[in-house]
């Protein structure tokens, strides 16, 4: 198998496929932020960048996480659909793809560009980003929903939201925090009996590079049919654990969150499951609020009381959760306020 990361051979690997010129000596580098994959960068003379991608059997984190590297193929099928559902130039052009080598060969996003996640942690709320964000996840759940008797079939399998959310987020976590089993248990059961729409899985600051003012989506390996409450929970659960860590840009992260939730359910009007998929995106985000500290994907810039501080909101919030999305921001923002 094909180490991508050794430059030499990856070289020779796509001169044979003819993805290089025969005399072509690309500039090869490895692209940072993934725990799932091997990712590395060719940058060329004369022709578009392109990014190799192969996935890891065994993920890069301090404790056991596997999961099958046949993903990657799931995710060079998200990335033909999605690229249907968001706006124009915001998921990357499939270019190759292996399905012996478990590795998939994608348009690079042009320099420069910048990490969402970068400029949050920046300090640099911007709305419009924001708004953006949003509009993209409503546009993905409302579009795949009308074209559900074509898209669900699709992506009807879920085994990679299994390995990659549900196990190391939902039970990791119910097994480390025993008071939260219950309500996790509970949690991952309508997930899985709720099939309404195309889920990311993976919808986050971090997936998302800002280039020429267009935001483009990135890592698709955990796209399936299912419950687009869980994209909810997830990105805003992003978004407040960054209002937890940055305490003098805390209203302004705080109110991204408010914004974010809002455009979101504005772009689902006239759905008949916007209300019913609002309490569920509810327990998601509380969910993840406490995975993110106390699951096998923590999130590395809290600092341990952080860690502590946040998993004792989340286990509290499991008590009586809120009805609605805008409750829950209230109540964790002033949890953090009154700590």
């Amino acid at each position: 198998m094909i180490d991508v990361a050794n430059a030499g051979a990856l070289i020779v690997y796509l001169r044979e496929r003819h993805l290089l010129h025969a005399d072509e000596v690309p500039h090869v580098s490895a692209l940072s932020g993934g725990i799932s994959s091997n990712t590395m960068l060719i940058r060329r003379a004369s022709s578009e960048n392109l990014v190799v991608k192969q996935a890891l059997p065994k993920l890069r984190v301090a404790v056991d996480w596997c999961s099958d590297p046949r993903r990657i193929h799931h995710e060079a099928l998200g990335m033909k659909w999605l690229a249907r559902f968001c706006p124009p130039g915001s998921v990357t052009r499939l270019v190759f793809e292996d399905f012996e080598e478990h590795l998939l060969i994608m348009q690079a996003v042009p320099e420069p560009h910048e990490n969402y996640k970068d400029l949050l942690l920046a300090g640099d709320v911007n709305v419009d980003h924001v708004i953006r964000f949003a509009e993209m996840l409503a546009a993905i759940h409302r579009e795949s929903f009308l074209q559900r008797e074509i898209v669900a079939p699709i992506f009807w399998d879920r085994s990679f939201f299994e390995t990659l959310r549900v196990e190391p987020y939902y039970r990791y976590s119910a097994a480390r925090v025993p008071e939260s089993g219950s309500f996790l248990a509970a949690l991952v059961m309508e997930t899985f009996n709720t099939r309404l729409s195309l889920v990311h899985g993976d919808y986050s600051p971090k997936n998302i590079l800002l280039f020429q003012g267009k935001m483009v989506l990135l890592d698709h390996e955990v796209i399936h049919f299912g419950d687009p409450a869980f994209d909810v929970g997830f990105a805003l659960a992003h978004l407040l654990s960054k209002a937890h860590h940055l305490r003098d840009k805390r209203p302004l992260l705080v109110q991204a969150a408010r914004l974010f939730a809002e455009r979101y359910l504005d772009g689902l009007n006239g759905l008949e499951w916007r209300t019913t998929m609002e309490s569920r995106a509810v327990r998601h985000t509380v969910a993840c609020l406490l995975a993110r500290v106390a699951g096998r994907s923590t999130l590395e810039y809290l600092g341990i009381d952080e860690r502590v501080k946040q998993q004792e909101i989340a286990r509290e919030m499991m008590k009586s959760p809120p009805e609605y999305v805008s409750g829950l921001i209230n109540e964790f923002h002033k949890r953090l306020n009154c700590q």
